[in-house]
């Protein structure tokens, strides 16, 4: 089992910029792969970001704002937003799966709100 615990969402006002961390503990080990997807009210849960062991995906609406990094001692994953859009608000999910991609992660973190007013 891992459980996964997700901090630093936040209301933030348009072009600002806000740091979402999750932390993995538990049953980890290599290789893994983390990431990030996101749901807005009414809406289905996308894709935003990923990283793996060797390199990282990003979803064509966050490329060039967002910024996905991990910690591999701290099994941890950040998503560093910047240039923030009111269409950027949603329920961030951090996710994880065992090897490598994100499809069908294993484990769902609870979720943390992102607001951005215009």
């Amino acid at each position: 089992q891992v459980q996964l615990v997700e901090s630093g969402g936040g209301l933030v006002q348009a072009g600002g910029s806000l740091r979402l961390s999750c932390a993995a503990s538990g049953r980890t080990f290599n290789p893994y792969t983390m990431g990030w997807f996101r749901q807005a009210p009414g809406k289905e849960r996308e894709f935003v970001a990923a990283i793996r062991p060797s390199d990282f995906s990003y979803a064509d609406s966050v490329k060039g704002r967002f910024t996905i990094s991990r910690d591999s001692a701290l099994n941890t994953v950040y998503l560093q937003m910047n240039s923030l859009k009111p269409e950027d608000t949603a329920v961030y999910y951090c996710a994880y799966k065992f090897g490598y991609g994100l499809n069908e992660p294993d484990y769902w973190g609870q979720g943390t709100q992102v607001t951005v007013s215009s």
